[in-house]
């Protein structure tokens, strides 16, 4: 059949609130025009992010109520441990209340100042704790991954050829460890193929560097590679998954992607003195090494996730379920990062309001007219999440790309909300020579795209 279905039945339903234009306009400038600022209930169709935001399982929520709440030694733990173990094959486990506090750990230990971290694309918590630690966090993505038309198997890769003159240029000894996304979030959520993933491992080792694969949406870029790379259709995503964290020597993970639930992640890793130095730590600011801030119920619910998420026929229906919303747009004019990602359509803002300088914000300014438009609430990725402005000459460097990530939470919308959401875009791209610019008017020092304020222009 050519229609590919939920592979779910609904059991339980939350109402959604509508709000008219009106109500919306008062709700963003009471925010700020920060869409991060907005009571979820004013929110219609909520595309922030697919992180945390996915509807858990029968099996799942049933899982819970046999979480052992045991402070120490829970049986919970126990069975996320055999389950990560079982995936990665990586002897220590390290569970944290979500995937920054596991990067957190990890770059307290590596970080600090004159260490290079480089990646395929940092994303924007990974990015913010290596510069917290004092290191510099290095993107090296091939031209192709900077150009939103071009239609590449594998955008999301890394550049070898980088890697391979960074390693020059400064020397192995500066760099700790190679962190390699999948999928690559900040790119546009393409995925990465597993002879990248083999390479920059086979580079990394050839220079005693470690090699981790921040692991988010793990079992998507598997599947991806089963559909896309030569050799693999005939194998499953489970094997798939298991050779791509074979080259890796460990791994963050944050659960509330591909693990299926609201709340959780990991550090998980094969050297036994940085898994100790990371338990020191996980102590003293997640909790006991058998919970790291999580409940029984949380851990029970992720080792079950864990195992949903390598089901292939949800997989079939995630991967195209997004690519029907970029294939919609893109016959709709609408510029759109190509091809679809895994998790979410990028909107090339910059492309999509050209009308609209780099400086003022363009990804954000269409973020805020889908929300007067049709109560969707998205999220900028460009300027505002990765330009700078030099504070002592005033110089702004902009972001490479001006994007509005629409991201699809797993197992919560139909297509009916989909539709909806295609038709909103396509008024506001008719529209699109009436919007203006904006300008922030209050901004913290870091990560400053959750909180900051903006006023239109």
């Amino acid at each position: 059949m050519k229609t590919i279905i939920e592979p779910f039945r609904i059991k339980s339903v939350e109402p959604l609130r509508f709000t008219s234009r009106s109500e919306r306009t008062q709700i963003l400038q009471a925010a700020g025009y920060n869409l991060f600022n907005i009571h979820a209930d004013d929110v219609l169709i909520d595309l922030l992010t697919d992180s945390g935001t996915s509807a858990m399982s029968a099996r799942q929520w049933g899982g819970m109520i046999e979480g052992d709440e045991s402070y120490a030694g829970s049986r919970s733990y126990h069975q996320l441990e055999e389950k990560v173990t079982e995936l990665t094959g990586f002897r220590h486990l390290i569970p944290t209340h979500q995937g920054r506090a596991a990067e957190k750990i990890l770059f307290n230990i590596v970080g600090g100042q004159g260490k290079i971290i480089p990646n395929n694309t940092h994303f924007d918590t990974t990015r913010a704790n290596i510069e917290v630690s004092g290191a510099e966090a290095v993107d090296l993505l091939p031209p192709a991954g900077f150009d939103p038309v071009a239609v590449d198997a594998f955008k999301g890769n890394m550049d070898l050829e980088a890697f391979e003159a960074l390693l020059s240029k400064h020397g192995a000894e500066r760099i700790p460890i190679t962190m390699l996304t999948v999928t690559n979030n900040s790119n546009a959520g393409q995925p990465v193929s597993m002879e990248n993933i083999r390479r920059a491992a086979e580079i990394s080792h050839r220079h005693n560097i470690p090699f981790f694969l921040d692991a988010c949406r793990f079992a998507e870029n598997a599947y991806f590679i089963k559909l896309r790379e030569p050799g693999y259709q005939k194998i499953t995503v489970r094997e798939i998954a298991a050779e791509m964290f074979s080259y890796a020597d460990g791994c963050t993970m944050s659960g509330k992607k591909d693990g299926l639930v609201n709340m959780g992640g990991f550090l998980a890793l094969n050297d036994e003195e940085l898994a100790r130095q990371a338990r020191n730590i996980l102590v003293v600011t997640e909790g006991f090494p058998t919970y790291g801030g999580l409940a029984g119920h949380d851990l029970q619910a992720f080792a079950i996730g864990l195992d949903e998420v390598l089901e292939e026929d949800y997989l079939k229906y995630r991967i195209r379920s997004v690519t029907y919303l970029g294939e919609h747009l893109t016959e709709l004019g609408v510029p759109v990062f190509q091809p679809p990602g895994g998790h979410a359509i990028y909107i090339d803002a910059g492309a999509f309001l050209p009308h609209i300088p780099a400086r003022q914000f363009p990804g954000q300014s269409l973020a805020c007219e889908l929300y007067l438009c049709g109560g969707i609430r998205s999220c900028e990725i460009g300027s505002v999440m990765f330009g700078k402005t030099d504070p002592t000459t005033g110089d702004f460097a902009p972001a490479r790309l001006e994007m509005v990530r629409l991201a699809i939470p797993r197992r919560v919308y139909t297509k009916s909300h989909i539709d909806y959401v295609i038709e909103c875009i396509g008024d506001v791209y008719r529209r699109r020579n009436e919007i203006s610019g904006i300008r922030i008017v209050q901004e913290p020092p870091i990560l400053r795209h959750f909180t900051a304020r903006f006023s239109p222009l």
